[in-house]
């Protein structure tokens, strides 16, 4: 039986590995003299044997601290990189081969890097775009008359990019990459520095676009609102190697070994100065509003005591948000 191309995953991914060779300068003026004479390199892994796999229109989150290895690894997936070791496969291609049926069908979005013509009002740096992938006037147009409205910036099509605002630069970066209709999309940082009314803008778009067009998309991103709102699985990565790879609720379970109770209550004369440490870390205390953080194993006991003990009007029982989770994560 012959298999389905459209059953194979989007990204094939399997010990992929890059290392960088870095001149190491002793400190000091005498260490920049030596390194006149005598260069001292050492070979640093960005990335170190990583192996994971995405389905076509899955919308996955990868994660992980600063230098980690997220960019990396999303450079060398766009053929931008070749890597030391490994191997790579996306819509069926290798990366770095940088087939032109390849680059047809993805598209890398960078926060921090522009594609679009500083000088030029958006629309122009567009309909460049629309030339290189020879997409049709028709297409073209219907295409941006679409996208602009989503994302709200149909009025702004005729400003030069240097007077957009960085959320409307960045709207217009979503834009430009998804003219050709990418079956792939790489986005690296889309909201960092963005208010958030255009973050939610942003995310709104994106979770519609994946619903909509089954665009696989592999996303990284530092505001953990970002994960929650769009993506169900996370691939975590840390030092370059993958330190998890899951069910998003599956990371506030394994890691998470607490839960935050919080309880609003008749203050009484005497509550003040009470010790409320053996409950649990104090988050919270106000009157007649303590918020603590209890160990899952104690929470049922623990809600117990305090029914027992304050005068409660409501309690509140909640999982640790998902930025202090991934927090301890890369902590440990």
């Amino acid at each position: 039986m012959e298999s389905n191309p459209s059953d194979a995953p989007a990204i094939e991914v399997s010990q992929l590995t890059r290392t960088f060779r870095v001149y190491k300068k002793r400190p000091g003026f005498q260490g920049a003299l030596r390194g006149l004479l005598h260069r001292e390199y050492e070979t640093v892994a960005a990335v170190d044997g990583v192996s994971f796999q995405v389905a076509r229109g899955e919308l996955v989150g990868f994660l992980g601290p600063n230098g980690a290895g997220k960019t990396t690894t999303l450079k060398m997936l766009a053929g931008l990189l070749y890597p030391t070791a490994g191997q790579a496969r996306v819509l069926g291609h290798v990366p770095w081969e940088r087939a032109d049926a390849y680059r047809r069908q993805f598209a890398l979005v960078m926060g921090q890097k522009n594609q679009l013509w500083w000088d030029l009002p958006a629309r122009e740096s567009l309909e460049l775009n629309a030339r290189i992938y020879g997409i049709p006037q028709a297409r073209f147009d219907r295409t941006v008359a679409e996208l602009t409205e989503m994302l709200d910036v149909r009025e702004k099509l005729s400003v030069s990019v240097r007077e957009l605002s960085l959320g409307e630069r960045m709207k217009m970066e979503l834009i430009a990459s998804l003219l050709h209709r990418p079956q792939i999309l790489f986005l690296d940082e889309p909201t960092i520095g963005l208010d958030v009314v255009s973050q939610q803008t942003v995310r709104e778009f994106l979770r519609h676009h994946n619903a909509t067009q089954k665009t696989t998309i592999l996303l990284t991103s530092h505001y953990m609102e970002d994960i929650h709102a769009l993506c169900e699985r996370v691939i975590i990565i840390d030092h370059g190697r993958i330190s998890f790879d899951g069910r998003l609720e599956e990371v506030v379970d394994r890691f998470a070994d607490f839960k935050l109770i919080t309880i609003e209550y008749d203050p009484a004369p005497g509550r003040v100065g009470e010790n409320l440490q053996r409950f649990g870390e104090v988050i919270e205390q106000t009157t007649g509003r303590i918020k603590l953080k209890v160990k899952r194993a104690r929470v049922i006991a623990v809600c117990q005591e305090l029914l027992d003990q304050f005068p409660v009007r409501d309690i509140d029982i909640e999982e640790a948000p998902i930025e202090d989770v991934i927090r301890q994560m890369f902590g440990r």
